[in-house]
């Protein structure tokens, strides 16, 4: 039987041959293709500038840059999440603020946010786990009535939506990511969103070590930035995959129904039912919390059953560079008991609705050797 990954990029031939013209050219670092896809990507995004780089880690880090993020500062953000979320925070010199999540949507608790907030505080970084965007009526209303910039880790989220808006057509800064495993790939790479030329002419500087090119052939470097530009290489492989991400949402939208139907029954705390905004990212469950020590051995009995399953994520102020900065104290029950039982199965396009039936009655048995090991423990 084919080993089931969690998930799979798509690439078709008319990408594959899109990429070869650009190996042909001669040019392959930033040029046309990425102009070509920015001004597709400002499009959908209503027209707001956007810039590309090498990751979204780099657009998350420029974009606490560019909202003035200063050493010393506070970020409140979610520990559930990929670690980059507070590693940017970090890299700034800046301090992040866990707040816990909500239990039923896995999401930032708003309320908490609220709660955290300090004289320090300059700064909001939301994530949209799995591509469930957070609340942004109430996200902007909270940061709108204490000053604070929005960054929004839309990593997970492109083409998602809030109450018919595009996610990246509303809203401040907004990072996207094009990680091999996102809803659409350029090999690697992000892009912001911003609200200006003059923010978007500093994302450029920040991305190409602060340079600011003149015509006479000079240039003048007058900020310290890094190297995260992204190629035409990667820019025409996003090309290929924007005009096909609808698709492909669509395609993810009817997998995580069948999910829903198959899966029910089961001993498993299922995501939140959303085929309105959410672009189904991932689909993620919950094992019964009297399992979750024994997560690993679930996982050992998927892959030994050909299905690779994943964990999005362990909690971030639980690792080692959290607890050294001394942010292990934070109060988090919800975001440790999710982090604990959470569970990605398997989902992208080219998956058939038969590979749905395989997790689910392969998951089913996997609960059941485990629940039947337990009772004899």
């Amino acid at each position: 039987m084919d080993f089931l990954p969690f998930t799979r990029p798509d690439i078709d031939e008319e990408t594959i041959a899109a990429v070869a013209d650009v190996l042909r050219s001669g040019w392959l670092t930033t040029g046309p293709k990425c102009r070509e896809l920015e001004a597709a990507l400002s499009l959908r995004a209503g027209g707001r500038p956007v810039r590309l780089a090498s990751s979204a880690t780099a657009c998350l880090e420029f974009a606490l840059r560019v909202a003035g993020v200063q050493p010393g500062d506070e970020v409140i953000t979610t520990s559930l999440s990929w670690v980059a979320t507070a590693n940017v925070i970090l890299a700034v010199g800046a301090r992040p603020v866990f707040v816990d999540v909500d239990p039923a949507t896995r999401l930032i608790d708003l309320e908490q946010v609220t709660a955290a907030i300090s004289g320090r505080t300059r700064a909001i970084i939301p994530v949209d786990l799995a591509g469930f965007p957070v609340d942004r009526d109430r996200l902007y209303a909270l940061a709108g009535c204490h000053g604070l910039r929005v960054i929004e880790d839309a990593a997970q989220s492109q083409g998602a939506h809030w109450n018919g808006k595009e996610l990246g057509s509303i809203g401040d800064l907004v990072a996207f990511s094009f990680h091999p495993n996102k809803n659409m790939t350029t090999g690697e790479g992000g892009c912001l969103v911003m609200n200006s030329e003059q923010e978007a002419v500093y994302f450029e500087k920040l991305r190409l070590q602060g340079v600011t090119r003149h015509a006479d052939g000079t240039y003048d470097c007058d900020v310290l930035g890094g190297k995260a530009n992204l190629t035409d290489i990667a820019a025409a492989i996003g090309l290929g995959q924007l005009k096909r991400l609808d698709q492909a949402k669509q395609r993810r939208r009817e997998l995580a129904r069948h999910y829903f139907s198959r899966l029910a029954g089961l001993p498993l705390d299922l995501p939140p039912a959303d085929f309105t905004n959410s672009n189904w990212h991932m689909f993620q469950v919950l094992i019964p919390a009297d399992l979750a020590a024994r997560r690993g051995e679930l996982i050992r009995l998927m892959r030994e059953a050909g299905i690779a399953v994943g964990v999005h994520y362990p909690a971030i102020h639980t690792t080692s560079l959290y607890r050294e900065h001394g942010l292990s104290d934070a109060k988090l029950p919800h975001t440790e008991a999710v982090a604990a039982r959470i569970l990605t199965l398997p989902l992208f396009p080219a998956m058939q609705d038969t590979d749905i039936d395989r997790v689910a009655s392969s998951l089913s048995a996997a609960l059941a050797s485990l629940k039947a090991a337990e009772s004899r423990a």
